[in-house]
């Protein structure tokens, strides 16, 4: 169990997906800040890590409902399915989502003013993912697709405009942790998502699926931070670079 409290949160998910929902229950940050050991989190989290430890074994140990293990997975495949699942569904609820809240700030506003700042972080949240997202696949996706078919076939990999991979990846990460501290804004702001009393069903199902996509987002984020972009660094350094 000791060795275990040196191991990092993003390694535990990587490695079986299902272990994030128990640290979702302790509200513990696996995607953006998933280096952090169990040591390192329950120490800030006045949390007792031999519990933890015990409920995350516990889900890894069973049998049942096994979690896809994307740690096993080629890059190229990894990065398609991050961007037809993940980069898609960013789409589609932000276009559901955006009119939901400015209705509930003209209905609801007067009496609830923390809709207006909710209104305007998701704004900036999917104004800047947007970006984001086409930054991912017009640039640091095919050139990790390039990385993985060029070791494929033995061949030589030409320097990229962008130097080395991991100087797009940082501004990635950097990118991540924005949107992870703004989300966590929205869940105080929401009281985890919780709708007033009076809430009436566009307000129920707004504040649900921020909710959603916030369980999404930390998803997506994981993928890239923990798995694709620490292999993709990985992957690089069995090239020669060339002009």
């Amino acid at each position: 169990m000791e060795n275990l409290k040196n191991k990092t949160i993003g390694s535990f998910v990587a490695e079986d997906f299902r272990t994030a929902a128990v640290f979702s229950k302790y509200r513990i940050d696996f995607c953006c800040k998933g280096n952090r050991t169990v040591t390192e989190v329950c120490e800030k989290q006045n949390i007792d890590a031999d519990i933890l430890l015990e409920n995350v074994l516990q889900v890894v140990q069973s049998e049942n409902g096994g979690s896809i293990d994307f740690n096993s997975w080629p890059l190229d495949l990894l990065a398609d399915y991050i961007e037809k699942t993940h980069h898609r569904y960013v789409e589609e609820k932000t276009n559901v989502l955006l009119p939901f809240l400015d209705k509930l700030c003209k209905v609801h506003g007067a009496n609830h003013p923390e809709l207006f700042k909710i209104n305007e972080l998701f704004i900036g949240c999917a104004g800047e993912l947007s970006q984001h997202m086409k930054k991912e696949e017009l640039v640091l996706f095919p050139f990790v697709k390039r990385m993985v078919k060029t070791k494929e076939s033995d061949g030589i990999l030409s320097q990229p405009s962008f130097g080395t991979v991991s100087n797009p990846i940082a501004m990635m990460m950097h990118e991540h942790d924005n949107e992870g501290e703004r989300f966590r804004e929205i869940a105080a702001l929401t009281n985890n998502y919780t709708p007033p009393a009076d809430a009436c069903t566009t307000y129920r199902v707004t504040f649900a699926m921020l909710k959603e996509f916030e369980a999404d987002l930390h998803k997506h984020i994981h993928l890239e931070n923990n798995i694709l972009f620490p292999k993709a660094v990985i992957l690089e350094k069995d090239f020669v670079e060339v002009e």
